[in-house]
């Protein structure tokens, strides 16, 4: 439920109070002189939804928004609330969608101060770091559960839809730099820990499955970036809490961001990489999708003609729409070149292991597990590992299937592969 307070000056006063009566409002008028003009406050209860009816009926009588004040409150009891309510929140004009200017102030009222946001932002990458280390899902998810990012997400996103350059710069930057903060945070604190003994020296960090789900990025990995920038727009554009969609954004950035660090403090460049090309494209899939549920639930930048393109083109929209398509453009398209050479890899992987496990010779193997490490297509590192589990009968070797596997993948993808292989003792069934 919101109040609104309108200033109505004394030649508008008889069309504005039509119109309020028109669209069957419960109105409080007041004198007011404070200002030397003679005018009237009008106050009235509405729906959260109907905000954006009511401020349009009335900009078309010509009452400017110099002095419009909404508010919340918790309930309103007037003479025709109910009817209201049964049109805007249960009937056919029902919408969830706030006014554009409540959303700008709502993705505002979200960001925290500096200290606070690079504060909670270092905290979340250790926790997080802690986590991927530990193998612990509990405790990734305790560090999503504190990280700010969804403000500066939001922000951004928000900025970029309504076409205010300074809030857009503003979120973007802070979004960046937070992940700066996140990733030399982790890498500090991995580095310590790696230096005082406390995790192994030659631990094999890519064996932590909590690691390995971030320095693999995938299709799956991009949809959950694109899913939480969606519901970012929506939680922040509707009456929808958005705290537990923070959590969202919070999972497609700050583990990934937290990898980079490990990576780098263990010194495996496949991990770090695979990890910051996870965090760039989901960086620019939340600010993207958040745009793209924004724009369809109608918000547009001030003075925007609908169904008109010309009009709507100047030189400062043409600026800043450049300079997203040409970021987006080039973080998407790199992004997806590293991405696509590193699928092909491990599909060509899984497929080439299965034929040389399908051999009679290896009939009594079963593919328990496949791992393939961050594949970058040589940009950085010309070997790229393969560690397998395989399954066997008790007390059989085979001391040759290691060499096998590894000429095979060679053979088959061109590559120089380095094959790690782990047997799993047990009984197979004969069927």
């Amino acid at each position: 439920m919101r109040l609104l307070q309108v200033l109505v000056p004394e030649e508008r006063r008889s069309e504005t109070l039509r119109v309020l009566d028109d669209e069957g409002l419960d109105y409080v008028r007041t004198s007011e002189c404070s200002n030397e003009i003679d005018a009237e406050l009008v106050t009235l209860p509405v729906p959260t939804q109907a905000v954006d009816h009511v401020l349009t009926s009335l900009r078309e009588v010509g009452i400017e928004e110099e002095f419009i004040i909404v508010s919340s409150i918790e309930t309103a009891r007037t003479p025709r609330i109910d009817e209201l309510e049964e049109r805007f929140v249960n009937g056919q004009e029902e919408d969830d969608s706030i006014t554009r200017e409540e959303i700008r102030t709502k993705a505002l009222n979200m960001t925290p101060g500096r200290v606070t946001y690079y504060a909670m932002t270092l905290l979340s990458a250790i926790v997080a770091t802690a986590g991927l280390l530990l193998d612990s899902p509990a405790i990734v998810v305790g560090s999503m559960v504190i990280a700010p990012q969804i403000s500066a997400a939001m922000t951004g996103t928000v900025g970029l839809v309504l076409d205010d350059r300074r809030m857009f710069l503003d979120g973007v930057f802070s979004m960046v730099l937070g992940l700066v903060v996140a990733m030399v945070g982790a890498f500090g604190f991995a580095w310590l820990i790696r230096s005082g003994g406390v995790v192994p020296v030659a631990i094999d960090i890519t064996a932590i499955e909590q690691v390995q789900n971030r320095i693999s990025p995938g299709l799956l990995a991009i949809i959950v970036g694109v899913c939480a920038g969606a519901a970012g727009a929506f939680g922040l554009a509707t009456a929808i809490p958005v705290s537990l969609v923070g959590v969202m954004i919070a999972a497609a950035l700050i583990p990934a961001a937290a990898a980079v660090g490990i990576g780098v403090a263990w010194g495996n460049v496949g991990v770090a990489l695979g990890a910051f090309v996870l965090v760039a494209v989901n960086v620019t899939s939340i600010l993207l999708a958040g745009l793209a549920v924004l724009w369809h639930l109608g918000y547009r930048p001030e003075g925007w003609t609908t169904g008109a393109v010309r009009p709507n083109i100047s030189r400062d929209n043409l600026e800043t729409i450049a300079v997203v398509i040409a970021i987006s453009a080039v973080v998407l398209t790199g992004a997806g070149v590293v991405l696509g050479q590193h699928v092909t890899f491990e599909n060509e992987v899984n497929e080439e292991v299965r034929t040389v496990l399908d051999d009679d010779e290896y009939a009594e193997l079963e593919l328990v597990e496949l791992q393939t490490e961050f594949h970058d297509g040589g940009t950085i590192s010309d070997e790229t590992e393969v560690t397998i589990s395989i399954r066997r009968p008790a007390d059989t070797a085979y001391p040759t299937l290691a060499t096998v596997i590894e000429r095979s993948l060679e053979e088959r993808t061109d590559r120089d592969v380095s094959v790690v292989l782990e047997f799993v003792e047990g009984a197979t069934s004969g069927g």
